[in-house]
């Protein structure tokens, strides 16, 4: 899963298809493949591991002026050859690719395909079985694939090719992003507008529910009802900021989306031949020979490396302290014998940090770096830098690289962990992996928060979040996000502090959004949610499954407590993404602040 390209009418479709897969490579993928459809046929090419790999296997002598291509993250089946897209029908007559999950195939598969042998674990194949299966009862290939898509249930973006019908690619789209580019002659598809930007820039948006049927002069968009849908195509402008955000209305949005792609990626780019997470040495041996490590950081950041702490301490059994930069420069606390710093920012130019980067240098001690841009200055004035690889973030309001932060720590307090022989109650990389997926849900849950949003936020002057442990942490972070955004005077409070003064601002009608993430505090936070009912608040708890109750507003999915707010996060993050919409605020440059500090 993560990228879909195709293209129908082009006489160079073999190298074009490589190109756009070569585009969207820095999302970080396992495997990839390509169809194309010529004379003789759908040949299908695809090989584990980069894209140049595939490109070694691929035959340029046949000529091909048709074919689809995929690259994945594995999410249902390791990453291989054989489950590796595009997939095809038990005939072989159906070739198709598809990025998200499809939540019931289990269901499915049982029902409708028990004779079927299948030669993937992937989700993916049951889409093209099953199509097979409802054309084999005499339906035409478009009614077909109506009916399928009907079937399915979850996330999709899908391109299929039909070996007896050489003219055409079946197109759909839910929830996963997908254009449809308009050509000379020729039609594209493509996850990301930059993936075809090598042969148009004129592009059709898909919504939600749609499929199309795309040919080399025609491109028919209908609803699943059979309802012809007009759309106009629109420029993707060659401005290199307009081409990162494609077809969202803001940077932000977009941002957020893309979280299960960053943490996937992460995955893989700390990942060593053997397949395991591996820092460098002089990192290991840095960390090891000190007796205490320092975070500093600001903002968004800051909140990262609260939850960071917990990660080390948790795992490593070193103390950690957490400090925010621009106090710590002016106000330095009593160092330890050995120190080591820790600096997380997203520009790697924030000045505060720089301040107290400069000094820790001059007294001598090792500090790394966490950054989304490796040449920054405070990545080549660290001893160390450990990149978010999360791509670039436009919007002022930081999502995917708060998110990288936590996953990046979390990589790091495992490493010490293992370096020092400690246990680790789980396999980091399938954690990660179960926390991408997670993420991928809550952002198709996007018409829920923005209900939540205008519940709550619409209209309310302040809000509180509250939660306890790490939750409270989470908290701070959704308070910022919202107050960044929506100008709504939020805070964020540990919940056994409210009775301690904050409950005197609770009034009729306060919204206060509770976390409830983590099993044995859960009684506590929702003890104080019933103190601020008492007072008047509205309420609106977010728990994770398997510790919902009642009357909580909305459950994310499960996964590991320790990495619960790399999940919880996300909803905080769509509630201020729609408050702000809801009161015609600018989401991606809000008043009075700039994506890189670089004053003090």
């Amino acid at each position: 899963m993560c990228g879909i390209v195709g293209i129908i009418g082009h006489q160079d479709a073999k190298e074009i298809l490589l190109k756009g897969l070569e585009k969207l490579e820095y999302r970080g993928y396992d495997s990839a493949g390509i169809a194309v459809q010529g004379a003789e046929g759908v040949v299908v090419f695809k090989e584990k591991g980069r894209i140049a790999k595939l490109r070694e296997s691929v035959d340029f002598s046949m000529d091909a002026s048709a074919g689809i291509g995929h690259t994945r993250w594995a999410t249902h089946g390791v990453p291989s050859k054989v489950n590796a897209h595009p997939h095809q029908s038990a005939s072989q007559r159906f070739t198709l690719v598809h990025n998200g999950v499809i939540e019931n195939y289990e269901l499915l598969k049982n029902e409708y395909l028990q004779d079927v042998t299948f030669v993937s674990e992937t989700d993916t194949e049951v889409i093209v079985q099953l199509l097979e299966k409802q054309v084999n009862k005499e339906t035409c290939v478009e009614e077909a694939f109506r009916k399928t898509l009907q079937l399915l249930h979850g996330s999709y973006a899908i391109a299929l090719l039909d070996n007896e019908n050489p003219g055409m690619i079946y197109v759909a789209k839910n929830k996963s992003p997908l254009l449809v580019g308009v050509g000379d002659n020729f039609n594209v598809v493509a996850s990301d507008a930059m993936a075809m930007l090598q042969v148009t820039n004129q592009f059709i948006e898909l919504t939600d529910k749609e499929m199309v049927l795309v040919t080399d002069e025609s491109i028919t968009i209908k609803n699943l009802n059979g309802d012809i849908i007009e759309r106009k195509p629109f420029t993707a402008e060659l401005d290199a900021s307009d081409i990162e955000k494609g077809t969202y209305p803001h940077f932000m949005l977009k941002e957020i989306d893309e979280q299960p792609l960053v943490i996937r990626n992460i995955i893989q780019r700390y990942q060593n031949e053997d397949g395991e997470i591996e820092l460098s040495q002089d990192i290991r041996n840095a960390i090891l020979d000190s007796d205490r490590v320092y975070i500093i950081a600001c903002g968004t950041s800051y909140h990262a490396g609260l939850v960071g702490k917990q990660f080390i301490e948790r795992y490593t059994k070193v103390p950690v302290e957490v400090h925010v930069a621009s106090e710590f420069s002016y106000n330095m606390p009593l160092l330890t014998e050995r120190p080591f710093f820790i600096y997380i920012s997203q520009s790697g130019e924030t000045a505060d940090s720089r301040a107290v980067l400069v000094q820790t240098n001059a007294m001598g001690y090792k500090a790394l770096t966490i950054t989304n841009v490796p040449g920054s200055t405070l990545s080549r004035e660290a001893s160390y830098t450990l990149p978010l690889h999360a791509g670039p973030e436009i919007a002022v309001a930081s999502t995917k690289a708060y998110t990288a932060q936590l996953a990046v720590l979390a990589i790091l307090a495992i490493d010490i962990a293992k370096a020092k022989g400690l246990s680790v109650d789980f396999d980091l990389i399938q954690e990660l992996g179960l926390v991408a997926n997670a993420m991928e849900v809550l952002c198709g849950e996007k018409e829920e928060m923005e209900n939540i949003a205008s519940e709550y936020l619409a209209t309310t002057r302040n809000a509180f979040f509250i939660g306890r442990g790490v939750d409270f942490y989470v908290g701070l972070e959704g308070a910022l996000k919202l107050k960044e955004i929506s100008y709504i005077q939020a805070e964020g409070f540990a919940g056994g502090e409210l009775k301690h003064g904050t409950i005197a601002l609770i009034e009729n009608g306060t919204p206060v959004i509770a976390l409830a993430t983590q099993e044995h505090v859960n009684l506590g936070i929702r003890g104080n949610v019933k103190e601020v009912v008492a007072r008047g608040a509205n309420p609106c708890i977010i728990s994770m499954k398997g510790l919902e109750m009642q009357g909580d507003r909305f459950v994310v999915p499960s996964v590991h407590e320790a990495f619960a707010p790399l999940v919880s996060v996300i909803p905080l993050q769509l509630i201020s993404y729609y408050a702000a919409l809801h009161r015609e605020c600018d989401v991606d440059k809000p008043r009075n602040l700039a994506k890189s500090v670089t004053v003090e």
